[in-house]
């Protein structure tokens, strides 16, 4: 999300990881631990002060019923001649939590917003004359930080974070003549060059991150890195030489970053008696998403904000809808991908906020998600085919620097809130609502001057043709189609966000994550246009007043009251574009001090954005046993979260304690989690300590009988030879795979046995 470019290739979308694993702190107090959210990380030894920040049922003190999160952009300050939205600007009565974009990475690995001067908006600016932004006196700095810090004195339920990265300052920075200087960011914060853990850059950030809430006077740090995935050319383009020379350590280095911050946030919360906030904005592609492995840093988070928006835009050539909330079956860019006829992806497509609030709920509770809902249109220029331009193409050229195909995205007035490349305009369809909702009327708005245009030079920057509204009740998506300028702009409007707002009452998801504040609209009747205003704000906020609390569970089961100190990794998955299909071993590592006999039975859950077909190749017994989403597709919406796994240690395969066992898994479309581990022998089910469920800790179970305690064994060799992937075979060749024996129908070569499914070139012939 970010300062919003169109060079969004690969936008949008990200979380990943690998599970930590630590028992339950004894130092926690009964009544913090009361109310701790289901499945948050304890820092161990850390009495965190939970019940200044949540209730004890694990749900956070808002004064609403669900969260309505606003990102106020530093940038829209008026000192540049546009239309200014300053902190009195805010709907204080209508948001429940303020976003401040952004603060950036600097060169010594420490949060910044620059250097303190009157220039700087942050901390230094001041706006004499406007009613509303005068300067509280009594603090020791100004500028938008004043003033959030004064309205929320004023405000005290609405809660402030610092967004750390986004789009333009993930990689680098804006320094203070508006250049972008490319100092790596996050991306050399996290790791060295050699791709191993930068422990030092991130404990730096992570104790300066504590310094600045605590001058500043922030509730949290929310943390907007785009993005910790393995797959090249991801992100801002600016950044692809470096980031891409890094891509394979930079999913495990994030999840070492989001658990610093949250035991130094927890240690600070602990010291000043002042609960520390940790999110992220996370991106909702499911392309972005496979290569971030699984989602597992969300342990760490108090919530994750789905930036379920920019799915598609002008950085490809396939027009749709900017932040549809369902599939419709008839997405381009999916279509041409060959997604809805592949049988492996089930019919399920991945570019919509639905797939993107399911891909998350497998590893958090619904109340621990927002969704995101852009105040931004994007769009397309010389649309061919479609129906009025919905699902059409627009092919670009002369592309935005990194890009070398891209498509052709609208300018001028269809573009006032365009970015500059080399002083070039980037196409993008770019514009606040309120811009949109003028262009419907035929009105080209008194403003267009300060955002650079002039009709009278220049043909783009003139209003013609007619702006046609257009909805779809399936995607529920709005968009405008000017027929005669072949253009089409994604926008949202209260019949769009009212359905987005009907979807998190009824889901019990936590709430709406707003990119940003400035776009919302009203009719002024005074200019005769509409203009920066709160419809959308307002009509959320009375869609919720009569929503129920948040979900609060992570799992649709009660965890069971005995848990085992057994943790579960996500370890050695393909990188990028090769982690297809999604190949990771999972490490269970034993760390209690009772064997887990051969035989035993694991369960999980897996969310449904990857179809019921989770697979093994390690001689285990595995099933999916239980399916929330069946059918051929996902149009309209996923019917249920889970897809539960029953899986079974093979009979010879004891696990002591300190003990590892892999099992290589296979599986389609990415999944966060997996989570909701219960591990079943001797009778008795148990849950495991990694999902740290509320309430209790860890209790070990009774004394095995010498007949579970014995050592792990060798499992029986195999004398066929083992499966080479390079290898060429002919039918009835057999070959032995994850403890198995395996015959060929006909020939093949690079199709792993026990993935080609019961009707495909192998055939099991039973365990060696």
């Amino acid at each position: 999300m970010a300062r919003k470019t169109a060079v969004g290739a690969a936008v949008v979308a990200l979380l990943s990881g690998l599970l930590v694993a630590v028992v339950n702190s004894p130092a926690a107090s009964a009544a913090n631990e009361d109310c701790r959210p289901d499945g948050l990380y304890r820092t161990g030894g850390v009495d965190t002060p939970y019940c200044l920040n949540y209730d004890t049922d694990g749900r956070e003190k808002i004064g609403a019923n669900r969260r309505v999160i606003g990102y106020f952009t530093g940038w829209r300050h008026g000192k540049n001649n546009q239309p200014a939205y300053l902190v009195n600007n805010i709907p204080w009565n209508n948001v429940t939590h303020i976003n401040y974009a952004f603060a950036h990475v600097d060169p010594q690995n420490r949060i910044s917003v620059g250097a303190q001067n009157a220039n700087n908006p942050a901390t230094g600016m001041e706006w004499p004359g406007v009613a509303g932004a005068e300067m509280d006196p009594a603090l020791p700095y100004k500028g938008h930080f004043n003033l959030l810090t004064k309205y929320k004195q004023q405000n005290p339920s609405v809660k402030t974070l610092i967004s750390v990265g986004g789009w333009a300052e993930s990689g680098g920075y804006i320094n203070e003549a508006g250049d972008r200087i490319n100092s790596g960011g996050f991306y050399s914060l996290t790791t060295n060059a050699d791709n191993s853990v930068n422990t030092s850059g991130i404990n730096a950030f992570a104790d300066s991150t504590v310094q600045f809430l605590r001058t500043y006077g922030f509730n949290g740090v929310d943390i907007d890195y785009e993005y910790p995935t393995s797959n090249a050319d991801a992100g801002n383009p600016l950044d692809f030489q470096l980031a891409n020379a890094r891509r394979a350590g930079l999913n495990r280095s994030y999840q070492v970053l989001m658990k610093t911050l949250r035991e130094k946030l927890d240690a600070a919360a602990a010291s000043d008696g002042k609960y520390y906030m940790l999110t992220v904005a996370a991106p909702a592609s499911g392309w972005l998403l496979r290569g971030m492995e699984v989602s597992q840093a969300t342990q760490h988070l108090d919530y994750v904000n789905i930036m379920s928006y920019d799915l598609h835009g002008a950085w490809n050539k396939f027009v749709g809808p900017n932040a549809s909330l369902f599939d419709d079956g008839k997405d381009a860019e999916l279509a041409a991908g060959g997604v809805y006829g592949a049988a492996q992806y089930g019919g399920i497509g991945y570019l919509n906020t639905d797939w993107a609030y399911h891909y998350f709920r497998g590893g958090v509770q619904s109340g621990r998600i927002n969704i995101g809902v852009p105040f931004y249109s994007r769009g397309h220029r010389n649309v061919v085919g479609g129906t009025n331009g919905l699902w059409g193409t627009a092919v670009g050229s002369n592309c935005p620097q990194g890009l070398t195909a891209c498509g052709d995205g609208a300018k001028g007035i269809d573009n006032i809130w365009h970015d500059k490349e080399n002083g070039r305009e980037l196409g993008a369809g770019s514009n606040p609502l309120w811009h949109t909702k003028n262009l419907e009327r035929g009105i080209a708005g008194s403003y267009i001057g300060q955002y650079g245009l002039d009709p009278a030079t220049d043909p783009e920057d003139r209003l013609t043709g007619t702006y046609a509204p257009h909805y779809d009740s399936t995607l529920t998506a709005p968009w405008l189609w000017n027929n005669d300028k072949k253009v089409f702009l994604s926008t949202e409007d209260e019949r769009s966000i009212g359905a987005k707002a009907d979807y998190v009452a009824s889901k019990g998801i936590g709430g709406i994550m707003i990119w940003e504040l400035a776009g919302d609209y009203a009719w002024n009747a005074a200019k005769g246009e509409n203009f920066i205003g709160t419809t959308l704000t307002n009509t959320i906020k009375q869609k919720f007043a009569a929503a129920g609390p948040y979900g609060n569970k992570k799992s649709p089961q009660a965890s069971p009251a005995e848990r085992l100190d057994v943790k579960v990794d996500f370890v050695e998955f393909p990188l990028g574009d090769n982690n297809y299909p999604i190949s990771p071993k999972m490490r269970i590592t034993n760390s209690s001090t009772q064997t887990i006999p051969g035989g035993a039975e694991v369960q999980f859950d897996y969310p449904t954005t990857a179809p019921p077909t989770m697979a093994q190749q390690s001689g285990w017994t595995l099933s999916v046993i239980r399916s929330d989403h069946t059918g051929p597709n996902n149009i309209g919406g996923l019917k249920g979260d889970f897809h539960r796994v029953s899986m079974k240690l093979p009979s010879w395969q004891n696990l002591a304690p300190g003990a590892t066992a892999d099992v290589a898994l296979s599986y389609q479309l990415p999944i966060s989690g997996p989570s909701n581990y219960t591990i079943t022998f001797g009778g008795k089910t148990y849950g495991i300590t990694q999902d740290y469920a509320r309430g209790g800790g860890t209790t070990p179970p009774p004394t095995t009988t010498s007949a579970t305690t014995t050592t792990t064994t060798k499992p029986p060799v195999c004398a066929d030879a083992p499966w080479d992937r390079a290898k060429p075979y002919g039918g009835g060749n057999t070959v032995s795979h994850a403890g198995q024996r395996w015959r060929a129908k006909w020939w093949t070569q690079g199709e792993e046995p026990g993935t080609t499914g019961q009707w495909g070139v192998w055939e099991t012939l039973g365990a060696c």
